[in-house]
């Protein structure tokens, strides 16, 4: 039985989640385990979007502005954080 997008994407989405409670004991720089999660955010954000809302089939141009939308407000969260670190 071959899987379908779907159940990769399920799997990938585990897989990250995983991965995020990981993150914090195992790095021991703050920015930098801010950054890995939040680019764990942001690939889950985006594949969520994708698959789930089935913005895969959408126009290119949707795709798009959907996917800077959840990378602008990764970026505003990372950014924020880096704030708070340097503070």
């Amino acid at each position: 039985m071959i899987p379908d997008r779907l159940d990769i994407t399920w799997i990938a989405l585990i897989g990250l989640a995983l991965a995020t409670i990981l993150v914090p004991p195992l790095v021991s720089r703050p920015l930098f385990a801010n950054a890995l999660l939040l680019t764990f955010a942001a690939l889950k954000g985006r594949r969520i979007v994708l698959d789930f809302l089935d913005l895969r089939s959408a126009p290119a141009l949707w795709r798009g502005i959907v996917s800077a939308w959840v990378f602008i407000v990764v970026l505003f969260a990372w950014l924020a954080s880096a704030v708070v670190a340097l503070i």
